[in-house]
């Protein structure tokens, strides 16, 4: 019968732990290339499938509804929105999908590594057994992206990615403008429906009445269905920002032990700076602002000799201390801290071997 202490250690003494090709370096930025692109069958099948149905809306919008409009002044003004709309939309989803979300460096928890910090008796880093990185406060690891993701909200097949700390305004505007073609769509149909019923079937589109009722009554579906799933994940994301709290964290009840954003120090957080129109703009990167509190980036760059520095993001009122002074964040997440801290007792001697338990 083992105490807890000793199924704390057998933790650490797990094969993914002691084999040093678990943890071998991450290669230099160099010859890592600059896109990121996520190789999962379900997600590419889902984003193609998202792309399809924005093209079909566009074709029933433009072909059966505007385009056969004797009003051209209607046609031209809904053809215009609608597609500037669709434009922005697919450039979000393009955005929020070959962006990276956050993703920590794979196999920066090496020993040379985790010397390098300096760390104290008493101080404490999670490590993730599953991608072998020093896990920062508030990652997850993804087990479709294989990574672990720093503030990940979750990982959305509809975008074939994780939506995280570096993506998370894309995906708020892919939903938003989504809703707001559905809207759009929906409306239009409405008064083509209408435009129908009062004047001869046969004049109020190019294709045959049959098939104009089954075009847009496939439209209405699916503007009525993207409309609703959009507009609950907008408004989910939209709190999130705001309450500095990610679905993840929200789900598992975790208490924050981070310095918590205002809504509106979130919002600029995630969106990039002050208000703006950038902020609707899909095309312009999100910028980190270093007079915000956010303790929660941990990176590995490479140096010379394939030791890795550490490069915490932290706030205006600098590093925060832990308990015994040294490290500048806390890393471990509250619940593994909270079970290092009372069942192992570090002191000189425990520190020493669990730096030799780790890969070479």
């Amino acid at each position: 019968m083992f105490s807890p202490v000793h199924r704390f250690r057998d933790i650490e003494r797990k094969p993914e732990y002691l084999h040093p090709e678990k943890c071998i370096p991450p290669p230099r930025l160099g010859s890592l290339g600059t896109m990121w692109f996520i190789r999962d069958g379900c997600g590419i099948a889902c984003a193609v499938i998202t792309w399809l149905l924005v093209v079909y809306a566009d074709f029933v919008v433009l072909f059966v509804m505007l385009i056969p409009s004797r009003n051209y002044i209607y046609s031209t003004i809904n053809g215009v929105i609608f597609n500037s709309l669709a434009f922005l939309a697919l450039a979000s989803h393009f955005r929020a999908m070959l962006t990276d979300p956050g993703a920590v460096p794979k196999g920066n928890a090496t020993k040379e590594f985790i010397e390098s910090l300096q760390l104290k008796p008493g101080q404490v880093v999670y490590k993730c057994p599953k991608c072998c990185s020093i896990k920062p406060d508030r990652a997850h690891h993804c087990s479709v992206c294989k990574r672990c993701i720093r503030k990940m909200d979750h990982h959305c097949p509809w975008v074939n990615n994780c939506v995280g700390e570096n993506n998370q305004k894309y995906f708020v505007l892919f939903t938003m403008y989504i809703a707001l073609i559905s809207l759009h769509a929906l409306i239009m149909v409405g008064f083509h429906f209408l435009y129908c019923f009062e004047e001869d079937w046969t004049e109020c589109s190019s294709f045959a009445p049959p098939t104009t009722v089954i075009l847009l009554i496939l439209l209405c579906f699916e503007a009525l269905l993207f409309l609703i799933f959009t507009s609950v994940m907008f408004g989910t994301q939209v709190h999130s920002i705001c309450t500095d709290e990610t679905g993840i964290e929200r789900l598992k009840n975790e208490n924050p032990t981070w310095e918590k954003l205002s809504s509106w120090e979130g919002m600029e957080a995630a969106f990039g700076g002050s208000f703006s129109l950038n902020w609707f703009n899909p095309f312009k990167s999100v910028d980190s602002k270093p007079d915000l509190l956010r303790a929660t980036a941990v990176s590995g760059t490479a140096s010379g000799g394939g030791v890795f520095s550490l490069d915490l993001k932290l706030g205006a009122e600098g590093t925060r201390q832990s308990s015994k002074g040294a490290l500048p964040a806390q890393l471990m997440p509250r619940k593994q801290r909270d079970e290092a801290e009372k069942l192992w007792l570090w002191n000189e001697k425990t520190w020493a071997l669990f730096l030799d338990l780790l890969p070479l």
